[in-house]
């Protein structure tokens, strides 16, 4: 878990529509593509396979770090040649595919879904073609066929080839010392012992397969899908561990039983400072769904957890944690395929304040103490690390 005991840290899904904000020492990361574990000296970063990177954004978060004093390297971050990029048709068609839904999906507009699409069906240019120039423009003109046609059809402005291709060949000249095989780097590390660690970067409910569909990203969130997108096999793993917070928030459309669209959704996110790092939209905020939560543990696999924000739920007099579901006439603990039609039913809790200089699990008040046993109890996943504050130093190892 602690980056400072894995010599490699992969981000190995999604794009920049996730990101994560970090603060070490008392100072504020924030990060779309890179893996948080590049604020570490001596840590070797890779972007694996299964990312789509908009090579724009990455240079100017490489840049963004540089000016933040962190050195960035090719020996300390490595991209993969076979992670696809996002292009500017990518972003035009992610507009005009949310523009014909009736019922919105609430993209970013990145265009990680339509290069996930377009990487799907085989058209789609990956890190490596930045680098190849010979056959550079021949597959930009290639890929905008189809999506100028459909631009087109919707009265859209077409792309033009030589400002793509003109795009992909500045930024190439930033990114091609970083472009690699980093599956024969993985490969070698594993062998040697070294201690690697695959970074998420989306929720479980946001995975294609096992998400809220259509409410949900273009890749595979979840464990399974995470190690595969960094091209590391299931008998490579030796622990997974699940991410939670200790009440539930959401960015965009979808179904969330336990939403709080009140006061109390208002002072948890103003109490947890929930806004999207990416988008800097404001999180919908609610109770924490032990339902969700033995549902992910399962399907990921998980061996342990790590819940944060202990110290923002605390502040709250009363707390409640959904335990089951009411669902046409019945009380169940699993999640049906149209859960929007949900009914949360709650166990009550009192809410804690955790002092200043708080370090072990022991320290902790007894009421928090209990929610946590209470969430162990419900999952059979104990729960290794809390988050008692934003800083990295606010953990407390169980």
């Amino acid at each position: 878990m602690n980056p400072k005991q894995h010599g490699m840290v992969v981000r190995s899904t999604g794009g920049n529509n996730a990101g994560h904000t970090v603060v070490a020492n008392g100072k504020k990361y924030a990060m779309h593509l890179l893996p948080s574990a590049i604020i570490r000296e001596g840590v070797i970063c890779i972007i694996a396979p299964g990312v789509v990177i908009d090579p724009s954004v990455l240079i100017s978060e490489i840049e963004e770090m540089q000016k933040a004093g962190i050195s960035i390297t090719k020996e300390r971050l490595k991209i993969s040649e076979r992670a696809h990029l996002i292009l500017p048709h990518h972003k035009q068609l992610d507009h005009l595919y949310e523009e014909l839904k009736d019922n919105k999906v609430g993209t970013t507009k990145r265009g990680i879904g339509p290069c996930y699409a377009e990487k799907c069906n085989r058209s789609n240019l990956r890190m490596f073609d930045l680098t190849d120039t010979k056959n550079l423009k021949k597959k930009i003109t290639e890929s905008l066929k189809s999506a100028n046609a459909q631009l087109k059809a919707f009265g859209y402005e077409e792309i033009d080839i030589e400002e793509e291709y003109n795009l992909c060949i500045d930024c190439a000249k930033h990114l091609a010392p970083y472009i690699c095989d980093t599956g024969s780097i993985l490969m070698k590390a594993s062998e040697n012992g070294e201690n690697i660690i695959v970074e998420g970067a989306q929720a479980l409910y946001l995975d294609l397969d096992h998400g809220d569909y259509p409410y949900v990203t273009s890749s595979n969130s979840n464990a399974s899908g995470t190690a595969s997108g960094a091209g590391i096999g299931p008998t490579k793993i030796d622990e997974v561990i699940g991410v939670m917070k200790a009440y539930c928030s959401r960015v965009g459309e979808g179904p969330f039983t336990t939403e709080q669209n009140n006061e109390i959704g208002d002072t948890i996110r103003n109490l947890g400072h929930e806004f999207g790092t990416t988008t800097g939209r404001p999180r919908r905020c609610g109770w924490l769904d032990l339902v969700m939560i033995k549902n992910a543990c399962f399907i990921c696999g998980l061996t342990s957890l790590c819940v944060n924000h202990m110290d923002t739920i605390g502040k709250l007099k009363n707390i409640k944690i959904c335990t089951a579901y009411e669902y046409k006439g019945q009380t169940i603990d699993y999640i049906p395929i149209d859960r929007e039609n949900c009914k949360p039913i709650y166990q009550e809790f009192e809410g804690w304040k955790i002092e200043e200089g708080t370090k072990t699990y022991e320290d902790l008040p007894k009421q928090a103490r209990k929610y946590i046993e209470f969430i162990e109890d419900y999952t059979k996943v104990k729960v290794k690390y809390i988050g008692i504050g934003a800083d990295e130093s606010k953990t407390i190892v169980k």
